[in-house]
């Protein structure tokens, strides 16, 4: 177990910046998460912290220590790929004991590593197998075998469970989590998928464009996002959101986006510059009720598709030319091309004034 500091981390490829000034502490024993889009850089990010890319700028440290100097081999770090990356020829203990023998390990600790994996991991039927034999669940098992019998300061993740079924790519999550638990190991995890950084990580790091957007505990990702673009990646489906002006009316405020009108309390136009050069507003799907509620604000609107999920229902909207989705439980007696009343709680609603979140005050309605 080890903590990784990152310093001012930047990278271009000749006039492309991939990565812009990342600065990022990772505790020791805690399950990170880097998250963001195809083509934000967090991949690259990762081989950087493993050595098989070299910053333009900037510092990576382990325990305090500067490794930028050493090769991926002297970093003390195991890395699980996308790819299964398993020796075809080999058995599954063959494969475990690989890395080890290269280290020239003695015997008995190889055998001991190899039981304690495969006892973790439950393949121990697997172990005389060669990798064709095996599901993409037990590839992957392997290859996370591969990496804890080395017992490295760092796990990394690119992305491992991507090749999988969406059921099992579930099973693997949850078994990816006890394994760190039982392990109390500093792993760090790429991915793009938000619910696997939402079930998976107690820290999310949220990268667009090469930058960190947000780094935060995962509840506080998803209920207070940094800006427009965290409150749309995190969640499913994600944050309604909408630009538009906020003008006075008495002492309160009216809300124009498009064919959208909100009369918004007094106490929100307090939290606010006197002239808002641009203002977003947003609010979740689950947080939208179909009942007057204490504190809301009515919405016509005029239903233009159901989602049936089974347990709930995604209603999408629109009012005027804006869109909005509101999540319902079933039965609703809503149908496709009817009008619909929505209320929109007013302490449920996210501000955010030139891309960056305003927080709001409690907020009472008469």
């Amino acid at each position: 177990m080890a903590e990784l500091e990152l310093r001012h981390i930047s990278k271009s490829f000749r006039e492309q910046a991939v990565l812009r000034d990342i600065s990022l502490r990772v505790p020791n024993g805690s399950f990170t998460i880097l998250l963001g889009p195809s083509g934000c850089g967090k991949s690259t990010l990762l081989r950087i912290i493993a050595g098989l890319e070299v910053q333009t700028a900037g510092q990576v440290l382990i325990d305090g220590n500067e490794v930028d100097h050493l090769p991926p081999a002297e970093r003390d770090i195991a890395m699980v790929f996308q790819q299964y990356a398993l020796y075809p020829h080999l058995s599954v203990r063959e494969n475990l004991a690989f890395a080890l023998k290269m280290r020239r390990a003695p015997r008995h600790v190889i055998d001991d590593r190899i039981a304690e994996a495969a006892q973790l991991l439950e393949i121990q039927p697997l172990l005389d197998r060669k990798p064709k034999d095996l599901s993409g669940g037990q590839r992957q098992r392997v290859a996370m075998g591969r990496a804890i019998v080395r017992k490295p300061k760092l796990f990394l993740f690119d992305e491992p469970l991507s090749n999988l079924d969406a059921q099992l790519r579930t099973s693997m999550r949850i078994e990816l989590k006890k394994l760190q638990q039982r392990l109390q190991a500093t792993m760090i995890y790429v991915t793009h998928d938000q619910v696997e950084a939402m079930t998976l990580g107690d820290r999310i790091v949220v990268i667009e464009g090469g930058r960190i957007r947000q780094a935060d505990d995962p509840q506080r990702a998803y209920s207070a996002p940094a800006d427009p673009f965290v409150a749309s990646f995190i969640g499913t489906p994600p944050m309604n959101l909408w630009e538009g002006t906020l003008e006075a009316q008495g002492t309160n405020a009216r809300f124009h986006a498009g064919g959208l009108m909100l009369t918004l309390p007094a106490q929100v136009r307090s939290a606010l510059p006197p002239h808002p050069s641009t203002l977003t507003l947003g609010i979740r799907p689950e947080d939208i009720s179909l009942e007057n509620v204490p504190r809301s604000l009515p919405v016509e609107a005029t239903v233009e598709l159901i989602e049936d999920l089974g347990a709930d229902l995604l209603i999408h909207c629109r009012v005027d030319q804006v869109k909005l989705v509101a999540r319902a439980y079933r039965h609703t007696g809503i149908s496709t091309g009817g009008k619909i009343r929505l209320f929109l709680p007013v302490n449920k609603l996210h501000a955010f004034l030139d891309q960056r979140r305003v927080d709001l005050p409690p907020i009472t309605v008469s």
